[in-house]
């Protein structure tokens, strides 16, 4: 290797000297078994490599498909959001009215009322109170349903045209309770209205919410209800419509009542509790519905 890199005093010479000894060391490298394994490395690292980009190309058979069905989702996608947008109204599922007694009834009985008359209405509840088969003391429970389904205070206002205002649900509760109190000492029959004494029970979150909506109702509460109490509009209880209800005290709580020409109670309020209002016509039905109310507080 000395002689070959001395350097020859023509230029020409030179340079052709140190062209054939560069080209005759990358022949003995490339001869070089060691040389020649680091050459095919890296050519196959080269080729690794080419196969690498072209699985990862979109032109690869596998990315063609995935990029198909991406295409099919995304316009699955926009047709269901385009449907979505599009619907006048999503449909709901109706959730039915938990059924929860306000108090215990000895029996309770359900009437439809769907598509009936005021009258109709009337006539049905009191068919109900009049063969109502319940033990002394006993209470039954009358509740209409519109269509199957537990009929609320409002919609039952508005059934029977009634000029009771409860405003919001906060204030007053849809779920009432009409029904019956048998004040008599023994079974009442199925064909006797005596001693069925007819009641109505609403829950309020307080009576002073109430007070003022109550008292706008007297005007029209016997107009509203007298049929419920099976008092008939004639000539001698016309007076009844516009006699105004009066202050009283029944079961020791404060009331409102309606009294006849014979100082006979027609109809009234009980302010029950803080949270209850009876309206019935009889002491023994207030007594009655007290006692329930109180006994359901102590289970609660």
């Amino acid at each position: 290797m000395e002689q070959d890199n001395k350097i020859c005093p023509v230029g020409g010479r030179t340079q052709n000297k140190i062209i054939k000894t560069y080209a005759s060391d990358m022949e003995r490298v490339i001869e070089d078994d060691t040389g020649g394994g680091l050459i095919k490395k890296i050519i196959h690292g080269e080729e690794e490599h080419e196969k690498e980009k072209m699985a990862s190309s979109p032109e690869s058979k596998k990315n063609k498909f995935f990029m198909f069905i991406g295409i099919v989702l995304l316009g699955i996608g926009l047709t269901t959001l385009s449907y979505l947008l599009s619907a006048k109204e999503a449909p709901t599922v109706s959730v039915e009215r938990q059924f929860v007694p306000l108090i215990f009834n000895d029996k309770s009985v359900f009437v439809e009322i769907k598509d009936f008359t005021k009258d109709q209405i009337v006539q049905t509840i009191l068919n109900a109170t009049n063969t109502a088969l319940v033990k002394q003391g006993g209470v039954q429970g009358i509740y209409p349903t519109y269509d199957k389904k537990m009929a609320g205070l409002r919609q039952f206002v508005s059934l029977i045209k009634g000029n009771f205002i409860p405003g919001s649900d906060i204030f007053v509760s849809e779920n009432f309770l009409m029904g019956v109190v048998n004040s008599e000492s023994k079974p009442v029959s199925a064909d006797a209205s005596a001693g069925k004494d007819f009641f109505i029970l609403l829950k309020v979150r307080s009576n002073v919410d109430v007070f003022d909506s109550l008292r706008a109702w007297e005007k029209k509460m016997f107009s509203d209800l007298h049929g419920f109490f099976g008092v008939a509009l004639s000539p001698e209880t016309k007076y009844l419509l516009i006699k105004e209800f009066q202050n009283g005290v029944v079961e020791n709580k404060n009331a409102r009542l309606l009294f006849d020409k014979e100082n006979k109670i027609v109809m009234m309020y009980i302010l029950a509790d803080d949270t209850s209002v009876i309206i019935t016509n009889t002491e023994n039905a207030t007594h009655e519905i007290m006692l329930r109310l109180a006994s359901s507080q102590v289970e609660k």
